[in-house]
């Protein structure tokens, strides 16, 4: 499984998990499978509330799930909408949450715990 998590630089696995998807400068796709990394620039960064494209900043990389401190509703629907689990990562780094992944401790976002934009804007993270 190819999993994103959006990060706030990247520093490999020690990257810190991003609080918010579309705002993230960068996307880590960690192949749990084989190990690989690869590394996104999220080329949809700047953007109004509301219209993050996902597809947009993965720039066509392929990946099975997503797992964010925080995303919006639209940006969740849309992921899901193309097939994509969204998990709800928790601070720290990358490596700290591939084994909660795959231990199954990482809830699935769903839409009532969604971000609404702007901090204090009462998102559940």
């Amino acid at each position: 499984m190819k999993v994103c998590f959006p990060v706030i630089s990247d520093e490999g696995l020690a990257s810190l998990v991003c609080g918010h998807f579309g705002s993230a400068p960068g996307f880590l796709v960690v192949d749990l499978e084989t190990g690989e990394l690869t590394s996104i620039r999220n080329s949809n960064q700047v953007h109004q509330h509301g219209a993050c494209n996902p597809a947009a900043g993965l720039e066509g990389h392929q990946v099975d799930a997503v797992a964010v401190g925080g995303i919006g509703r639209g940006a969740l629907q849309k992921l899901n909408a193309a097939g994509l689990r969204v998990f709800r990562a928790r601070e720290g780094s990358v490596a700290e949450n591939i084994p909660l992944l795959a231990a199954n401790e990482l809830p699935e976002f769903q839409p009532l715990h969604t971000c609404g934009g702007g901090h204090g804007h009462g998102c559940s993270h």
